[in-house]
């Protein structure tokens, strides 16, 4: 995996936790929904890059 694409998944998958969090802690279920689901984007985009890099090798 990329350096840079192996930090955008983590960055993404930080900031999915962060909203997540946030919606949580305000009530706000529109929120806490598209954290979960920046953090599934995140690591649906980790697991295509160790996937790459599995036949990669």
């Amino acid at each position: 995996m990329s350096g840079e694409q192996k930090a955008e998944a983590r960055g993404e998958q930080a900031k999915g936790k962060l909203k997540e969090t946030v919606g949580r802690l305000t009530g706000n279920e529109r929120l806490t929904a598209e954290g979960r689901a920046e953090q599934a984007k995140g690591d649906a985009r980790q697991a295509k890059e160790k996937i790459k890099d599995t036949f990669k090798h």
